[in-house]
């Protein structure tokens, strides 16, 4: 066999080196194909529900989320990346920051760090809880906006024994992080309705089945099954009964602000720089009509 270059023979087993590594590349390629596509299709199959948007313009409800966050989240979280003198941003002065948010011995200028060690909550823990600084931007996909994931996953807890902390979530199954707000929150029943397609033990055809998992507030499952006809698509449908509605729905207005400060400390400078480009825009409109009538001004006397 002769070289295409110089003419010179290539051993057999080169060329089978060549043909393996193109195999062994086509096959990586593929699985990572197969890979990326399961995980789309399991993100589509979530349905997060919609954030209420308008609590992001919203100071009140902004401040609140702090404080949630301040009181719930900033215990296991850190945010690095945000200081807390930002939060006059949000109609908070440094009396206020200090005083009511601020716990140790930090200074309003400094980054929302935590005493907990990465080392420490990894051990206790089994894994570094992540920084929340821009959280609600690196959870923002094709299939969904950050905000309305943080949303969802946030009210989406519930009891289940057969985990290691007792419970969770109808958004990130097998959840590490254990339900902090369940006091706010007040027990509540979870239903879980699935269509699944899998193969039947006795005729070893595809068949169709609902799956009925009913989750009491303290964590016992109920599964009933029944056939289903046609050949519907496989999908989970999730819903809630709480024991008591009314807090149940102030809960998912604090969830809602909590939210709305996680996409501000995203972005602290969204707001101002949404403002200025308004101010911007105008002024470019008014230039616009005094260049034109400057031009029309040259131009009459030559014409």
């Amino acid at each position: 066999m002769q070289s295409l270059i110089d003419g010179s023979p290539i051993e057999p087993w080169c060329v089978d080196f060549e043909m393996m590594k193109t195999k062994l590349l086509a096959v990586a390629v593929f699985a990572l194909a197969a890979v990326f596509a399961r995980g789309a299709l399991a993100e589509a199959a979530i349905t997060m529900d919609i954030f209420p948007e308008a609590r992001l313009h919203e100071p009140a409800a902004l401040q609140n989320g702090v404080r949630l966050f301040a009181n719930y989240c900033l215990n296991c979280h850190s945010a690095n990346l945000m200081r807390w003198n930002r939060l006059r941003d949000i109609g908070l002065d440094e009396h206020q920051i200090s005083d009511f948010l601020i716990f140790g011995n930090q200074k309003v200028g400094d980054t929302m760090s935590i005493a907990l060690r990465p080392a420490d909550s990894k051990a206790w823990l089994g894994k570094t809880p992540p920084d929340l600084s821009v959280i609600a931007r690196a959870r923002t996909s094709s299939e969904y906006r950050g905000t309305d994931y943080l949303y969802t996953l946030l009210r989406g807890f519930y009891r289940d024994r057969s985990t290691p902390t007792g419970w969770n979530n109808s958004a990130y199954p097998t959840i590490a992080m254990p339900h902090v707000f369940w006091e706010r929150q007040g027990p509540r029943e979870a239903t879980f309705t699935r269509i699944v397609h899998r193969e039947s033990e006795k005729t070893h055809s595809e068949q169709v089945v609902r799956e009925v998992t009913v989750i009491d507030a303290d964590g016992n499952a109920n599964v009933t099954e029944s056939s289903v006809f046609g050949d519907p698509p496989e999908s989970v449908e999730v819903s809630f009964k709480p024991a008591d509605p009314k807090r149940a729905a102030q809960f998912d207005s604090d969830v809602a602000d909590l939210v709305a400060f996680l996409t501000f400390m995203s972005e602290p400078s969204a707001a101002g720089r949404v403002r200025m480009g308004v101010w911007v825009l105008l002024f470019l409109a008014v230039l616009a009509v005094f260049t034109w009538w400057l031009n029309r001004a040259y131009w009459k006397d030559i014409k």
